[in-house]
């Protein structure tokens, strides 16, 4: 029994991301996700979505941690693999890449209902440094964890602009109705200004006055608003599937 403790011990440094066995949480979907996606006229208004959106913009500072941490590691590795030095920075390269995957299995298990089990934990066959430092390299949980950290950054990239783009032009534009007396109380404008332009010594210029372009303008606000759901949720559909793939047993 005793033995065992000791054993337990020697290993422990190389089981920081281990994640303890959770019960089972049914299946919502084909996708692993628990709970029924709301309709499509509630949908903006949905906890599920705010949770998606804050999975997409809350992505991006931690995607650019993991790509800087991945690459960085990579390089300095590769580079002084002729020394000593560059396999034990390689082990800690798939050691941190397992410990940003962690924490993207606890966002999609919190924000998107997605639980993804852990890969089974790094046990050396021997005890030592240098043991360990082979078994990490040997890891390939921890290979695809770097993966993932490379090929989602330009992926979170697009997902912050997009779901911040969607949300925040879609609100303003159906709410311009509650904010129209600004330009003509404030600014030389009658209005919301589409576009301004001259061309062959013609000047051109639309603004939003008249209340049929008002509510009209508001219209393809609200139809924004509606359409920003849709497309956050194909948006995190990727990240499911890429923290499924390479981020899961």
């Amino acid at each position: 029994m005793s033995s065992s403790t000791v054993q337990r011990g020697e290993y422990d440094s190389y089981d920081h991301d281990y994640e303890a066995p959770r019960p089972a949480r049914p299946a919502g979907g084909p996708l692993g996700g628990s709970g029924r996606a709301p309709g499509f006229w509630r949908a903006p208004f949905s906890a599920a979505f705010r949770r998606e959106v804050g999975f997409s913009l809350s992505g991006l500072p931690i995607a650019v941690a993991g790509f800087v941490f991945a690459v960085t590691l990579f390089c300095v590795g590769v580079g002084t693999l002729v020394t000593a030095l560059g396999l034990p920075v390689l082990a800690a390269l798939l050691g941190g890449a397992r410990g940003f995957g962690a924490l993207q299995r606890v966002r999609a298990r919190s924000m998107l209902a997605l639980d993804v089990p852990a890969p089974a934990p790094v046990r050396p066959a021997r005890p030592g440094f240098w043991a360990g430092v082979t078994a990490r390299l040997a890891d390939a949980a921890g290979w695809k964890a770097v993966l993932y950290q490379v090929l989602m950054f330009p992926w979170a990239i697009v997902s912050f602009a997009l779901s911040l783009t969607f949300l925040v032009t879609g609100w303003v534009v159906a709410a311009y109705p509650l904010y129209h007396w600004v330009f003509a109380r404030y600014t030389p404008w009658p209005g919301y200004q589409v576009f301004d332009f001259t061309k062959d010594g013609r000047h051109h210029q639309y603004f939003v006055e008249s209340p049929l372009q008002i509510v009209a303008l508001s219209a393809i606000g609200f139809v924004l608003v509606l359409l920003t759901p849709v497309l956050v949720r194909g948006l995190t559909t990727v990240d499911r599937l890429a923290i499924r793939g390479l981020l899961g047993r």
